[in-house]
């Protein structure tokens, strides 16, 4: 079991951190706590105001963005939606969270809570999510998103 754990994690590494041909971000390279915050909040606000340049810019080209509802997104995938108006961010605040530090690898998890429409559809909703950034030569970059929905409270 050990090792299939191993196998996965390395799997991630190599997909979210290692670009190809680039070898490892190097150790001088290290992402900070403070740094993956500002970026995770420099994203809700460029979805929130439907900044496709910043989005574009934050974004990692190989992004993975894994929604609450399973739908899977690659960065044009997701920029198009929004750019489309198939999906419209309105608010989406964090909340509890934990930011752990790898070098070059920030992940952020915890709650979330989100407003948004899709497909003419208005949803509230919370979740629980991982977010990583990577940090590379081109700057700080959201590499992958996963969420799942939690239960409305009643």
């Amino acid at each position: 079991m050990w090792t299939r754990l191993m196998q996965s994690v390395w799997s991630m590494l190599r997909l979210h951190v290692l670009q190809p041909g680039s070898g490892p971000v190097p150790c001088d390279a290290e992402v900070t706590v403070e740094e993956a915050l500002a970026a995770e909040a420099a994203r809700y606000a460029a979805q929130t105001s439907n900044d496709f340049a910043a989005m574009a810019q934050l974004f990692a080209d190989d992004l993975v963005y894994i929604h609450s509802s399973t739908a899977v997104d690659t960065k044009a995938s997701f920029i198009e939606s929004m750019r489309s108006g198939a999906v419209r961010y309105h608010r989406m605040t964090l909340g509890d969270v934990t930011v752990r530090c790898y070098g070059g690898l920030a992940v952020i998890s915890g709650r979330t809570a989100f407003e948004v429409t899709a497909r003419g559809q208005a949803m509230s909703m919370d979740l629980l999510f991982h977010a990583l950034w990577v940090k590379r030569a081109s700057g700080l970059r959201f590499v992958s998103w996963q969420a799942t929905r939690l239960p409305a409270q009643s």
